[in-house]
Formats: structure tokens, C-alpha cells, sequence
């Protein structure tokens, strides 16, 4: 996009292509995605430190894009600027949620075990012709224990990366990836 006149390249304003959205027109999101997805994960970044957190706040806002393009209204500013207060929004909701992932996760709390049996007891316990034990078996351990404390015990994405002691971002990645994984496995 050019930041002057605020268009892509073929000279569409950014306006015309959130009216194609608010439209339903998937090929004018992918036009926004195209021009502003570079620049925005650059935004996103800055503002949250980690490009994980950053990947995830610039597909969060393209969510928000896409589901809110109806309200977007031009009379009360640029398209942009309203594409990149959604982002801005996004990253500074993920840094509030990782501030209070701080201040819940006491180590000591976090360390206790669990009443229940541990994931890969859970895992055992499906039946050995189960679709889903087979394809929970072909994770990473620690992605299968990600998977199958979020689904059994309820735990939130802050509390899985404290009781597996490894970073927020790092966590909702294998997530993410790890149900793709599944969805793809069990057709």
C-alpha cells in the first residue's frame, strides 16, 4: 500500500476492500493481508517483544478484520487507521493477559501435581483402536501434555505454560499447531 494515498497496488483504497470484506469478498481480505500482514507483524513486534505473540496478534486482528468490517464506518476515519487500531488493540490485550499469567503463576502453585493422572496416563487410557490416541501419539510429548491438560484439566494457555515451564508464545504455538495436527489426522 501506498501510506500517502493509502491504496494497494492496483490503486484499490483501503476503504473499497473493507467494504469488500464487510461483503463477504475473501479476495479483498487477502488484498488487505497481502499489503499490510508485513508491516503489521513489524507494528505487532514492537509493541509485544516476541514475534510469536506478534504472528498471533496480527491473525487475531485479520479475524477481527474480517468479522468487524461491517462497522467499519469511512466518515470517521482512514481504513488503515482503523485495520491497525484493531492490531494495536489485539497486542495490547495479549500483553494485559501475559501480565496476569505473571501474577497467577507462582512457581511453587504451579508445581504441585495434579489430582488426576498425568497426560500420558490419559493418553493410555484411550482405547488402543481409538483415532485419537493414534493421532495423539504422533506429537511431541510435551505438545501431546499441552494438549491433553488443556482439554482434560480446563487449563488456560498462561497456566499450561507455567505448569510446563516454558514460555506463553511457545505454549499457544503448540497448541495451534498441535490441533491442526489433529484435525488433519482425524480427516
Amino acid at each position: 500500500m501506498d501510506a500517502r494515498t493509502d491504496r494497494d497496488a492496483d490503486g484499490v483504497e483501503t476503504e473499497a476492500l473493507l467494504a469488500g470484506c464487510a461483503a463477504g469478498d475473501r479476495a479483498a481480505l487477502a488484498r488487505i493481508y497481502a499489503a499490510e500482514a508485513g508491516r503489521m507483524l513489524g507494528v505487532a513486534e514492537r509493541i509485544l517483544k516476541r514475534r510469536a505473540l506478534a504472528e498471533e496478534a496480527v491473525q487475531d486482528a485479520f479475524v477481527q478484520i474480517w468479522r468487524r468490517a461491517d462497522s467499519f464506518d469511512p466518515r470517521l476515519g482512514r481504513g488503515r487507521s482503523w485495520i491497525y487500531a484493531i492490531l494495536r488493540n489485539r497486542a495490547l490485550n495479549i500483553l494485559r493477559s501475559e501480565a496476569r499469567t505473571d501474577l497467577v503463576a507462582e512457581p511453587d502453585e504451579l508445581d504441585r501435581p495434579s489430582e488426576g493422572d498425568d497426560p500420558e496416563t490419559m493418553v493410555l487410557k484411550l482405547s488402543e483402536a481409538s483415532a485419537l490416541r493414534r493421532c495423539l501419539e504422533r506429537l511431541d510429548t510435551r505438545r501431546r501434555a499441552a494438549i491433553v491438560l488443556a482439554y482434560t484439566e480446563g487449563l488456560s494457555h498462561g497456566e499450561l505454560a507455567g505448569r510446563l515451564g516454558m514460555p506463553l508464545g511457545t505454549v499457544k504455538s503448540w497448541i495451534r499447531r498441535s490441533l491442526s495436527t489433529l484435525k488433519e489426522c482425524l480427516g
